[in-house]
């Protein structure tokens, strides 16, 4: 028998003494070409291991591969907080950040399929219009002409004539989008004021403002003539004036009509990617509507009438995956076969993965964080690349129980192709198929960062961690349900794929809206249910925010914070943020001190000065309770409830801040730790805990249960149950089966995805839908309670 070989020694990954964000000092091995999924619960450190350090040091190794001029154009990444990191092959991360929300970015964009679509079109359309970009709705026609002398030498001069022309497929009213946008002018301003008197209701519009500034010192207007009295000159240089220089106290600046400024400022963002405030302004100012040239479809008349048979490459992109992937099948032209073979997998891909619903012209921005990342794998199925890690963070988020099955093949599809697949996960049903299982915790923050558990998922099972008591939990019907107070009556709902859909939803009770993905869950409750102040949504768009942004400044808990320091000091509240007036001047309130060592990775040293403590010296001083502003957002969630309940520190509003993020689960957060640091899961439930403080009676809830953990989930449906017996009406949108049995009223669609659902399925209580059995939702739910 032959020794093996020296090469096939390397087979597992070595990770000894990784201490990333809070992981403590943690030694592990993952075997290569293998399943490993890694589970505990939220914040216990299972992204700081898989993603902040095994993935990201194999990026890091790849980056310092390519010369030192490519790496000046690259993210300059520091090497993990980890003694060794031993066995990495290259990684392919594929994470649930959103896709790009550019207005003009959509599903076909993003995976390369309307790259194909044009090219096939401009070599098979009738009538021929041009080159691939003559169908491309990025880019515009423009044309040009103009001439240029040649010198000859000896007093001879040529002149020639030149021109330029560009076919596009940009439709030119929208430019590309879609949509048209029409402004309310009431929104803007009061035209009863005057300039001087701060007219404007717009966000970051303020009296002492440049932007203000700059139209009221611009020399157009007499700043003390309220609005409404201007000329047709001063109100069309008011609105809509070209970009102009101007000098205000000796400074050159432009100034610009109001309607294009805002076109450029808040009109040219995809609405996901704003922040709250400024979404709502654009709500309330702006209404939005479908391009009269282009129907919507964003491309020129010319574009639209090269056909291949009777479609053009608006029709195609409009049309389900599905039915496009067969229309595309039925292409027989051997001229551009490679091109249609790879279209045809490309397709073929995403309705292998689920995605068949889709359109190719559907905004990259609508897709939830579920769709995103299955996107995203499209590219990776079928690659012919072996030895490679792949990592996936909760690819079963947004998933029906019906449809995770399907993923567990794919994942299952790459690791037999001799691949490493890690896997952070908390449903049960991705557990159950690993080859290997890491637990990690056994708390979360300060109270995780170690393994508690490594081996098989019967190992799992009888250890004692966290997961392996609840990996086998299963919510119970409930033997009584609430009677509703009232209903909520949604009639001839057509949202997308919505087939004229007729409901009451139930007041006063947990409903709960299910269905296989694709099915209409979200059309119905975000696209039917009226947005006006009774109604609270809180959606799935992520926490935006850098290092400066911490759980007090996300949640507001920080402006009683700063007023009741203030106040107790007599000095202004400023002083008491360390983005104002309060910051260290050496690192200018961040706490640490950036070197940039052009391509090597910037250094980040503790500021000596402060500490890390990101105020100045003399702001310390100042205290409440006892305590500096530092030493309050050094405390817990936990630690700072008891803190402003009593004595001289009592802050009713901090309080009740503290007090929701309490209940969401978050005790053990500091209030000072910076956004960037935490979980998905934490994420979604500061957001859900601010969104608690909102004054509504409704409250509309998408997947709650997106990265919480088997035992986090428990806690979830005590909230929902305060919630609700505090006489609020809860909407959830959800597929786990636990919420579902929790619920006291159950809304079924379907019965499948895109065309072949927007129907109600089932109505009425979570026992009903056992009993029935008809419907996918109801046999899973029957196999959930059942088993």
């Amino acid at each position: 028998m032959t020794e093996p070989h020296v090469a096939d020694s390397h087979d597992l990954i070595r990770v000894h003494g990784a201490r990333e964000n809070n992981l403590k000092d943690v030694s592990i091995e993952i075997p290569k070409r293998r399943l490993t999924v890694f589970t505990g619960v939220s914040g216990s450190g299972k992204s700081s291991l898989v993603f902040d350090t095994i993935a990201a040091e194999s990026q890091r190794l790849i980056n310092e591969t390519y010369s030192a001029f490519l790496q000046g154009f690259m993210p300059n990444n520091a090497r993990p907080e980890v003694d060794v990191l031993d066995g990495l092959t290259t990684a392919i991360t594929v994470d649930q950040q959103r896709m790009g929300s550019d207005p003009r970015s959509t599903v076909g964009t993003a995976t390369d399929a309307n790259a194909m679509l044009r090219i096939l079109f401009s070599r098979l359309g009738k009538p021929h219009i041009g080159p691939p970009a003559a169908y491309s709705f990025n880019v515009a026609s423009v044309s040009a002409s103009g001439g240029f002398t040649i010198d000859r030498g000896a007093d001879k001069t040529k002149t020639e004539k030149v021109s330029f022309s560009r076919t596009g497929g940009m439709c030119t009213h929208c430019e590309g989008r879609g949509k048209v946008s029409d402004i309310d002018l009431t929104q803007l301003f009061d035209d009863s004021k005057s300039l001087s008197e701060d007219p404007f209701t717009i966000p970051t519009y303020t009296g002492d403002g440049w932007v203000v500034r700059v139209i009221a010192e611009s020399g157009f207007f007499d700043k003390e003539k309220p609005i409404r009295k201007y000329t047709k000159k001063e109100r069309h240089d008011f609105l809509y004036r070209e970009p102009t220089k101007v000098k205000i106290n000796g400074v050159n600046l432009t100034y610009e009509g109001l309607i294009p400024k805002l076109q450029k400022t808040f009109l040219s963002k995809d609405r996901e990617s704003m922040q709250p405030h400024i979404r709502a302004f654009v709500d309330r100012a702006v209404t939005f509507a479908r391009c009269p040239d282009c129907d919507g479809t964003r491309l020129s008349e010319q574009a639209r009438s090269s056909k291949i048979g009777k479609i053009n490459i608006a029709d195609a992109c409009a049309m389900e995956i599905r039915d496009l992937a067969e229309w595309a099948r039925e292409l027989k032209e051997p001229s551009v076969a490679p091109l249609l073979a790879k279209l045809r997998h490309t397709l073929d891909s995403f309705v292998e993965i689920g995605l068949g619903y889709l359109s190719l012209d559907r905004a990259s921005g609508t897709l939830s964080g579920g769709e995103a990342q299955r996107t995203k794998m499209i590219r990776h199925l079928g690659s012919s690349l072996t030895d490679v890690t792949y990592v996936f963070d909760e690819p079963t988020i947004g998933l029906h129980p019906h449809d995770i099955q399907r993923m567990n093949n794919l994942l299952l599809r790459l690791r037999d192709k001799g691949n490493t697949v890690l896997v952070v996960e908390h449903k049960p049903e991705t557990i159950a198929i690993a080859d290997h299982v890491v637990d990690l915790g056994p708390g979360a923050g300060t109270a995780g960062g170690t393994v508690c558990f490594e081996g098989t998922l019967e190992g799992l099972r009888k250890s004692d961690t966290v997961t392996g008591r609840h990996l086998d939990d299963r919510a119970t019907l409930k033997d009584t349900v609430r009677k509703a107070t009232g209903t909520l009556a949604i009639r001839g709902a057509g949202a997308n794929n919505l087939q004229d859909v007729d409901v009451d939803i139930p007041l006063g009770v947990l409903t709960v809206v299910t269905g296989v993905a694709g099915s209409g869950k979200s059309s119905l409750v975000h696209g039917s249910i009226p947005s006006d102040e009774g109604v609270v949504s809180v959606d799935q768009t992520p926490i935006r925010g850098s290092r400066r942004s911490n759980p007090a400044t996300y949640t507001g808990l920080a402006d009683p914070i700063r007023k009741a320091f203030a106040k107790a000091n007599g000095v202004k509240p400023a002083l008491f943020s360390a983005n104002s007036e309060g910051a260290c001047p050496t690192c200018n309130g961040a706490g640490v001190i950036y070197t940039d060592l052009a391509i090597m990775q910037s250094v980040a040293t503790t500021c000596e000065d402060c500490e890390g403590k990101r105020f100045d010296a003399s702001v310390l001083e100042y205290h409440l309770g006892g305590r500096d502003i530092s030493e309050v957002l050094a405390m817990s969630v936990t630690e700072a409830e008891e803190f402003f309940r009593a004595g001289e520190a009592r802050i009713p509003a901090a309080h009740k801040i503290v007090e929701r993020m309490a209940d969401v689960g978050l005790g053990y957060l500091t209030l000072g730790q910076p956004l960037t640091t935490l979980s998905g899961g934490e994420r979604q439930r500061l957001k859900l805990a601010t969104h608690m403080g909102d004054k509504g009676g409704v409250y509309v809830l998408d997947e709650p249960t997106t990265g919480l953990h088997l035992a986090d989930v428990q806690q979830l449906l005590g909230l929902l149950d305060r919630l609700v017996d505090s006489g609020k009406s809860v909407i959830v949108i959800e597929h786990h089966q636990a919420v579902m049995a929790h619920a006291d009223w159950i809304i079924d669609l379907g019965p499948g995805a895109g065309h072949d659902g927007g129907r109600i399925v089932f109505e009425g209580t979570p026992a009903d839908l056992v009993a029935d059995g008809s419907t996918l939702t109801g046999e899973h739910l029957a196999a959930y309670v059942g088993g």
